[in-house]
């Protein structure tokens, strides 16, 4: 790199660096980084819930404030996760599960303040040093970028999704189904070259395909949302446990463990990079290293080492500058709630790739300082708040559900602001929770569609260009045959284990075993059948990516199922989820699921009755409007599920009324869906939203 190029890509740091200090854009940096940690500490919603509910509100700011808006929410979420994983417990997020071995025991000792200090300081120096090392990679990535093709970026956008698929589930053909599916939805809408439209069905709605925001909520917000109505619990009472005494001994902890912090960054860094581990593989791998490489860390890990603490929140909170690595760069999201970052980007006109580390380089600098901002925010304001923080991890379901679901249903409705995209988000909602509880993965499925056109145009031209030829370009090849491995990886183990006779003890082949969860894969292969016979009759360009795309879809799901049928019970797991099932074995200490105790029926009827409450949401936004519906489903709600008291009903939907009409009809001017009586009667038209 020469002198004039470094001296410009300073330039551009600088430059970034003023434009993120602008007061507003500061400030709004600030307001995320707030919001982040809330919806840490908060159990069963999470930074991807948040960032998915939050995505729409973006699309009106300039890329700097966007950015500086998502990332500061995404970067500080993990910095709120180990507040009630100490205190009570429970992790916030999936992220903070390792953190719970060390965590809680030093609270039940009285060292609940050094924990919570430990957990702040190693989550901002692992963030500041996430955020580094996407700044250093800028100009290292930059030359390499220059010498990649069509094809080659074809490849690496393949190797994303499969190593997603291979590594989201320890069913890899699960998950590549779900990519498949995925790039599927893309497709449905129009044809850009031919116009021809596919799989919309004859609704006018689906001409301009399906927008990502009610589709994101969707999979991703309703489940966790649903989850939580059923399990109908929370951490009742206030923490028993002071959390200020030795608030600073955890800080002296992180600078006298500094090495340890530097590796597990590092290893939080790496991991976050690699599409598909997320954080709640990053952290247990983190752990694992430090109990193994620290002194006696064997002994005291899991009986409250403060070291325990410190591993896994440093790598918890770098795995976000890592993630970004590969999005800039190449596009590929490293984590489902970059694959929604992803979604602003495209929304902003923004095309990740070389544009990134050229002519947009002080938009790519203004997230490195985006990030790094807002983890020293996200961990002054936990160091400043932590008493009054810790009360939120005890709020009822009750009072967190009605609120978020009003804001979700605003949120689906700016997809494209028509009553499909409210239907759109209710659809994948109830795909999302299946998904989710049949352990189907959902990462792999919004990465495809974010991916999608993507694939659909390099695909398309790779084969115009070299025909059958650009598989044999030598990069290509390399990097499709790790793509392959990855996808193979489990059978090619399995198949190493029978030869070692270690792999016998699951059901032996042949003896076929049926269960109701095989319905779901038996009607996903229906539908696709369905589609692919769709395709007959559209010309040759249109329909040669989504039969081949369709096809993979059909396979990975006709073999997953035989898989299942076949070895019933025998799922060993695979890749770096061993270092979770390791840890955990050795300490003994499983992580307790929410909904354990109840029976299926059960975990039917509820979800079923939060199904009801937003249909019934929606019918009544379809009579009345949205404004008049908020304060009756807020009532009905806190009243029908647990007999809130009337004092804090009324506060809780007037507030939340005038919040929506202050905000979203006054301010932002939203233009409202029409309702059934606003037609019927016109003169009721006068009332805000009908």
């Amino acid at each position: 790199m020469d002198a004039t190029t470094s001296v410009s890509m300073l330039a551009a740091a600088w430059d970034a660096l003023i434009i993120i200090m602008d007061p507003m854009r500061l400030a709004i940096l600030c307001f995320a980084a707030f919001l982040g940690v809330i919806l840490g500490i908060i159990p069963g919603i999470g930074g991807l819930a948040g960032t998915a509910l939050l995505l729409p509100f973006t699309f009106t700011m300039d890329p700097y404030t966007a950015f500086a808006f998502l990332l500061g929410l995404g970067a500080t979420t993990s910095t709120g996760d180990p507040i009630p994983a100490i205190l009570f417990g429970v992790p916030g997020g999936a992220g903070s599960a390792a953190t719970v071995l060390d965590g809680l025991p030093m609270a039940k000792r009285g060292e609940a303040g050094r924990a919570l200090s430990a957990a702040y300081m190693s989550s901002l120096m692992g963030g500041l040093f996430g955020a580094a090392l996407l700044g250093l990679a800028v100009p290292v990535l930059r030359p390499i970028m220059l010498y990649i093709g069509t094809p080659e970026m074809l490849a690496i956008s393949i190797l994303g999704l499969s190593m997603v698929a291979a590594l989201s589930s320890s069913t890899p053909l699960r998950g590549l189904a779900a990519a498949s599916i995925g790039i599927m939805i893309s497709m449905i809408g129009s044809e850009p070259r031919t116009g021809t439209f596919r799989w919309t069905f004859e609704s006018l709605y689906l001409w301009e395909g399906i927008p990502l925001v009610p589709l994101t909520l969707g999979l991703f917000a309703l489940p966790e949302l649903c989850d939580m109505a059923i399990a109908r619990h929370s951490l009742q009472g206030k923490p028993k446990h002071d959390v200020n005494h030795k608030i600073w001994e955890g800080a002296v902890d992180c600078f006298r463990n500094w090495w340890l912090i530097l590796r597990c960054s590092w290893i939080g860094t790496s991991l976050g990079a690699i599409p598909g581990i997320g954080g709640a593989v990053v952290d247990w791998v983190a752990y694992a290293h430090a109990a193994r490489s620290v002194k006696d860390g064997q002994k005291t890990f899991g009986t409250g080492d403060v070291r325990g603490v410190i591993a896994s929140e440093s790598a918890n909170n770098a795995k976000e500058g890592g993630s970004l690595i590969t999005m800039i760069a190449f596009g590929i999201p490293g984590t489902a709630g970059m694959a929604i970052i992803l979604g602003a980007f495209l929304s902003q006109g923004l095309v990740p790739g070389p544009d990134m580390l050229t002519k947009n380089l002080s938009i790519t600098y203004s997230m490195v300082w985006s990030i790094a901002i807002a983890n020293i925010v996200g961990a002054g304001l936990c160091y400043a708040f932590s008493s009054q923080f810790a009360r939120l991890a005890t709020l009822r379901y009750t009072l967190i559900l009605p609120i978020v679901i009003c804001i979700i249903f605003i949120g689906a409705f700016e997809g494209s602001r028509q009553w499909g995209d409210l239907i759109a988000l209710l659809v994948f909602g109830t795909v999302g929770w299946t998904m989710k509880r049949l352990r189907w993965p959902r990462a792999p499925l919004i990465l495809g569609v974010v991916l999608g056109d993507t694939i659909e145009r390099q695909l398309f031209i790779s084969i115009r260009l070299y025909g059958a030829d650009w598989l044999l370009h030598p990069m290509v090849a390399v990097i499709l045959g790790i793509a392959l491995l990855g996808i193979l990886r489990p059978f090619i183990r399995t198949l190493l284990d029978r030869r070692r006779g270690e792999g016998q003890q699951g059901p032996a082949l042949g003896r076929a075993r049926f269960a109701p969860s095989d319905l779901f894969p038996l009607l996903l292969i229906c539908g696709l059948v369905y589609l692919i016979f769709m395709t007959v009759g559209w010309p040759s360009t249109t329909s040669l990516v989504p039969r081949i795309v369709t096809g993979t879809a059909l396979a990975a799901v006709g073999l997953s199922l035989l898989n299942a049928v076949f070895r019933r019970g025998a799922r060993p797991a695979s890749g770096l989820d061993d270092a979770k099932a390791d840890v955990g074995a050795a300490l003994h200490m499983d992580i307790v699921e929410e909904n354990e105790g109840l029976s299926n029926m059960e975990i039917l009827g509820r979800a079923l009755r939060f199904g009801a409450w937003l249909l019934s949401f929606l019918f009544s936004m379809a009579l009345i409007g949205i404004l008049p519906t908020i304060p009756l489903f807020v009532i009905s709600f806190m009243r029908l599920e647990a007999r809130e008291r009337w004092s804090l009903v009324l506060a809780m939907a007037t507030g939340m009324t005038l919040f929506v009409y202050v905000v979203f009809d006054q301010l932002l001017a939203l233009a409202w869906p029409q309702t059934y009586f606003g037609q019927l009667i016109p003169i009721l038209q006068v009332v805000p939203s009908m």
